[in-house]
Parts: structure tokens; C-alpha cells; sequence
């Protein structure tokens, strides 16, 4: 039974607060494990002798099982709650953060990235559910709004002070050190979180209609919510925006940034990790100017916002792999802003996705979203590396600029098969939804 509470109806009280802060705490590590290599690829390169495909593999593999277990952990969440899931993801982030700093080969230093991309899955869902559970449900879209833009911080603390840790110290001491912070959190979380407030017997849903994610309660939910979502055009127009919009800086942050600038532009590592961080940090300040915009117009923000964003980074991009010689510093900071655009852009397709779906499947039509930007960075981050290789340039000792140049020319299908699809999602869409005549039938030749 749930009993309604008065101060929980006035606001959150220092507890719920004190709860969130460790929750988004845990979430900021887990994105400074998730974008560990993102500062050191030509470090683990030169570690591991491996080439460009297999750098390429160590993202690949961890962001596959981070989106694989993204509806099971939902699942775990519903049945035992943020605290337990959450302790566990802890560990297995830690768990193989240790693996990878002892590991020898490069199978091992696979295993390891596919245990991070595992408890990595459990942070972010988890203070949602703490969010839904602990705040008013009005209070939902915006803590959640800013339990993302905290988190990007660790990116910031992968780019900076454990690249710094690393060129210092050595590769066991760092992921090492790594680890022993994911076995503190670990106690945190497990010592401080409670999934529910004392005056509530059980967790609830989280209430979608607020904007906040509900997470999969069924089997058959699973299912059937999947075909019913992705017959509507507008969640295929969210996958579609989720797929085209992210993933360039996906690629840029997570894996071939550095070595690109470094190795391939000749810039100092001070340098590339200025570029890197700008890049995390116009993100973060864009996300709230997007989502009022996105507000403000929701029936023009595949024109307004998502194809523009598009534009604006495959212009860039193309910029500078068209300049003769290594780019002027601020052609490269411009296109860390352009990149940056597709992080908080790409959170338009949730818009789509809550706002063509009913509540009890949305949760799955947020999972068929996500899946959008997942594959798309996969893809190229594969195709970068895969192109390096047939070049090659697939290692440390032979990158070099003009590879990277074509390399990188492999986000142009992606940008461009994403960009059709989002018009014709969108045209369908509004048709749906009454906005824009049906086409009228061809006729037949007689």
C-alpha cells in the first residue's frame, strides 16, 4: 500500500537530495569508465599491438552489451529496485576496469570492456528509478534533464585527470585506481540509496506521463509493445533522429578523437584534450537551450533542430578533411562545437518517442530509440577503423592524416541514409496525425 506524504507533496526533502546526489555521483563514474579509452586509444594501441579494427572492437563490444542489457536491467529495476541493481553494476564496472588494467592480451581487455558496458547499463536506469521514487512527479522531466547534464562531467574527469594519472603513473596503477573508486561507489550506493521513501511499502512505475522513463515490467510487454511501437511513424522518425544525430561524437569522444588529433593533426595532448573537453562542455550547455526549443516548437523539430544539427556537423566535418594540411586550431574547435550538437539533439527523439506512444508502451518505444544511436555508433566506429586498416594506417606507428581523412569519410552514408529516412518518417507522421493529406493513390495505366 502506498500512503500519500505531505512533505513529499510540498517537495523533496535533504534525503531524497542527499539520495540523487550519490545516485548522479555513481552515473558520473560510469561515464568516466565508459569513456576511459577515449583519452588513452593510442596508449591501448600501443599496449595491446593492436590495430585499428581491434581498438575499434574495444568501444564496439562495450556498447553493444550496454544496449543488449538495457531491457533486462529495466526489468531487475522493477523487481528489486535502484539499490541492489545499482551495488551490482558498481562492481562489475569495477570488476573490469581491474581486468583491464591487468590484462595481457587483447581478448582479456574484450572481457573487460564487455564487464564495463554491463554495469555500466544499471547507473543511469537506476537514478531514474530513484528519481520517479524519491521526487514529485512534476520535478521528473527536469531531474532527469539534469541528472544527464552532471553526468557528461565524467567525460571531462576521462579526458583530463586520468589521462594525466596515466602519462604520471602506469596502465595497472590507473585502471586500477579506476576500480578501487568503483568498489567506494559501490559501498555508497549500497550504505546510503534506499529504493523507496520510508512511508511507501514498494517502488512504483515511473510515470511516463511526466516525461520520466517507465521501465519494462513483462515479457509480454516486451513484445507486443515492441510491434505496436515501431508501426507508428513516429517512433520510427525517433529512431531514425537517434540514429542520425549522436553518433559522430559518439565516435569523435568515445575512441578516434585523440589519435586523430594527436596522431593525425599533430596536435599536443594538452591541445586534443582542450578540443575534447570543449566538445563535452558545449554539449552540456546546449541540452537545456534544445529541450526549451524543442518545447516550443514540437511540431517543426525535425526541421527546426534534427536536420540542421545533421548538417551542421557533416559540414564541419568535411571541412576539415577538405583543408590542405593539418587544420587551423579553430576550424578544430569549431567542429568540436558542431559535434556537440548531436548529443542534446539527438534527445529530440525521445520527444518523438513520448509523444507518438501511450504510456503503457513506452518504455519500449524509448528502447527501439535508443537502439537507433547504438547501431549507428557502432557502425562507425567499425567503418573508421575497419578504413584505417585498408589503408594501412591501423596503428600508432602508422596513422597519419590523410588516412584519417578518409577514414572519417565513412559517417557520410550513415548521415545521409539517417537524413532520408527522417524525412520520410516525418511526412508519414504527419499524415498520422491528421497535420498533412494523404498521398493520393497512383493511378493505373490502362
Amino acid at each position: 500500500m502506498i500512503t500519500p506524504s505531505r512533505s513529499r507533496a510540498a517537495g523533496p526533502g535533504l534525503r531524497a537530495w542527499a539520495i540523487w546526489t550519490v545516485g548522479v555521483a555513481a552515473y558520473v563514474l560510469a561515464i568516466t569508465n565508459r569513456s576511459s579509452l577515449s583519452a588513452v586509444g593510442v596508449e591501448a594501441a600501443a599496449r595491446f599491438d593492436a590495430d585499428a579494427a581491434t581498438l575499434s572492437l574495444f568501444a564496439v563490444v562495450q556498447l553493444a552489451v550496454y544496449g543488449g542489457m538495457q531491457i533486462p536491467v529495466g526489468v531487475l529495476l522493477d523487481r528489486y529496485g535502484a539499490r541492489p541493481i545499482m551495488t551490482i553494476g558498481m562492481l562489475l564496472m569495477a570488476a573490469g576496469q581491474l581486468t583491464m588494467a591487468v590484462s595481457p592480451s587483447v581478448g582479456v581487455a574484450i572481457l573487460a570492456r564487455m564487464l564495463l558496458g554491463a554495469g555500466d547499463a544499471a547507473v543511469f536506469p537506476g537514478v531514474l528509478r530513484l528519481i520517479a521514487t524519491w521526487f514529485p512527479a512534476q520535478r521528473g522531466p527536469i531531474m532527469v534533464q539534469l541528472t544527464g547534464i552532471v553526468g557528461q562531467s565524467g567525460q571531462l574527469v576521462a579526458l583530463i585527470p586520468l589521462a594525466a594519472l596515466l602519462h604520471a603513473t602506469s596502465w595497472t596503477i590507473t585502471f586500477g585506481s579506476i576500480a578501487g573508486l568503483g568498489v567506494l561507489f559501490a559501498i555508497l550506493v549500497f550504505v546510503l540509496i534506499r529504493n523507496h521513501p520510508p512511508d511507501r511499502d514498494e517502488d512504483v512505475s515511473v510515470d511516463t506521463d511526466t516525461g520520466a522513463i517507465r521501465v519494462v515490467t513483462s515479457s509480454v510487454d516486451t513484445g507486443v509493445g515492441i510491434r505496436a511501437a515501431w508501426a507508428h511513424p513516429g517512433t520510427r522518425l525517433a529512431f531514425w533522429s537517434h540514429f542520425t544525430t549522436p553518433f559522430a561524437g559518439t565516435a569523435f569522444v568515445l575512441l578516434w578523437g585523440m589519435p586523430f588529433l594527436t596522431a593525425g593533426e599533430g596536435r599536443t595532448t594538452a591541445q586534443a584534450a582542450s578540443i575534447m573537453s570543449l566538445y563535452v562542455v558545449v554539449g552540456m550547455a546546449l541540452g537545456p537551450v534544445m529541450g526549451e526549443i524543442s518545447r516550443r516548437v514540437p511540431h517543426l523539430r525535425s526541421r527546426a533542430l534534427v536536420l540542421p544539427t545533421v548538417a551542421v556537423q557533416a559540414v564541419a566535418w568535411l571541412a576539415v578533411i577538405a583543408y590542405p594540411g593539418p587544420a587551423p586550431l579553430w576550424l578544430l574547435l569549431a567542429l568540436a562545437v558542431a559535434l556537440a550538437t548531436g548529443g542534446p539533439a539527438s534527445m529530440i527523439a525521445f520527444d518523438h518517442a513520448r509523444t507518438h506512444n501511450p504510456s503503457h508502451r513506452l518504455s519500449t518505444a524509448t528502447g527501439v530509440t535508443n537502439a537507433g544511436g547504438f547501431l549507428a555508433a557502432l557502425l562507425a566506429i567499425l567503418l573508421i577503423g575497419l578504413a584505417l586498416d585498408l589503408q594501412g594506417a591501423g596503428t600508432p606507428a602508422t596513422y597519419n592524416l590523410d588516412a584519417f581523412r578518409i577514414a572519417f569519410l565513412m559517417q557520410v552514408p550513415l548521415w545521409l541514409i539517417g537524413s532520408v529516412f527522417i524525412v520520410i518518417e516525418r511526412k508519414r507522421t504527419r499524415i498520422r496525425l491528421g497535420m498533412d493529406p494523404p498521398r493520393a493513390p497512383r493511378r493505373r495505366r490502362v
